[in-house]
């Protein structure tokens, strides 16, 4: 298996995250520093972007696509609830953050000077008042982590390099975001570039 990613992307790292909360045996290739690669990969996708992922024949696009599908090849540890309302208002919990939050992410990447204030203040101001959401367990609505913790934990871990300071008002997204940044499966899923976004933030 292979997975062709892009050192500092949203949708890579959420897969990387998957991949090691579960222990996956896979090749990354960084399609940033290899061009051939990159070529490789502009012949897999029709729309020539990472995460790609292969698996033997299989070829797969789209984050929201490939975590899926690696949640039921390698169905331990399960990453969504069996019952069905409990996947229902995950996934709605998802549908949310990849509706409101991602995009207000991609615009402040790819924001210059004061264009990315306003985006960076919805954000903020979003985040803080989800707070309640983290409040009464250990990750969103459950105690196991879930793909939806797979898609936050690097949007959270982007904050600083945003220059978003989330402040002492939201103490319970706070504990979670650590929660997610100590645990192993998410420090294996950095690559070295998201390192450096932190450092270079502080």
């Amino acid at each position: 298996m292979a997975l062709y990613s892009s050192a500092e992307s949203l949708e890579c790292h959420r897969v990387r995250f998957v991949l090691a909360e579960k222990g996956i045996n896979v090749e990354i290739v960084d399609v940033d520093s290899d061009p051939s690669a990159a070529e490789d990969m502009a012949e897999l996708t029709p729309y020539n972007e990472t995460p790609t992922l292969v698996d033997r024949d299989l070829v797969l696009y789209d984050a929201g696509v490939i975590n899926e599908y690696l949640d039921e090849r390698y169905p331990h540890p399960p990453l969504m609830p069996v019952d069905p309302v409990s996947r229902a208002q995950l996934r709605l919990v998802h549908h949310r953050v990849l509706r409101d939050w991602y995009p207000l992410a991609r615009e402040i990447e790819a924001a210059t000077g004061k264009k990315a204030e306003a985006p960076r203040k919805q954000l903020k101001e979003g985040i803080i008042a989800a707070d309640e959401l983290f409040q009464n367990a250990e990750f969103v609505l459950s105690e196991e982590l879930s793909l939806v913790d797979c898609t936050l934990g690097p949007l959270f871990w982007r904050l600083p390099a945003y220059g978003i300071d989330l402040g002492k008002s939201a103490k319970s997204v706070q504990a979670y975001i650590q929660r997610l940044f100590n645990r192993d499966s998410f420090k294996a899923s950095l690559t070295a570039a998201e390192r450096e976004l932190i450092l270079n933030a502080a």
